[in-house]
């Protein structure tokens, strides 16, 4: 095992504790881990966090589902948007330049965060998800 090796499974476990923790998908910790600290290109790192997701995300699904966290209905729906939604952004993906993608993944990144933030500092948030009437 090289060092590249072990700074990748480094990476994994990072990545896998944000996304179980805090329930963020692995590409906001699998890319910016792969663009920076392995310097692959935008696209590469894409592709790449998108394959090693699949573990990732199984695995922290099924700890939430046995906890009861899960809106399962919720889950199907935004699945289902999200097949559709991925092939079409990686399809879209493979011809944007490197650069633009790794700003549109930043710009995505800062908003998200802000709007987070500011959300944190308002009314403490609901500990179950909004229902149909809450809407």
């Amino acid at each position: 095992m090289s060092w590249l090796d072990a700074g990748a499974i480094l990476g994994g476990f990072v990545a896998g504790l944000l996304s179980g923790t805090i329930g963020i998908g692995g590409g906001l910790a699998f890319v910016p881990i792969l663009t920076i600290a392995f310097r692959t290109t935008q696209i590469v790192a894409q592709g790449t966090s998108l394959a090693a997701i699949v573990p990732t995300a199984v695995v922290g699904g099924v700890t939430h589902i046995r906890q009861g966290n899960v809106d399962r209905d919720a889950a199907v729906w935004t699945g289902l948007g999200g097949v559709g939604g991925a092939v079409a952004g990686a399809l879209i993906a493979v011809h944007v330049a490197g650069p633009l993608l790794a700003r549109i993944f930043g710009a995505l990144l800062i908003v998200s965060a802000a709007v987070m933030w500011r959300r944190a500092g308002a009314a403490e948030a609901p500990s179950s998800p909004p229902t149909k009437a809450d809407l």
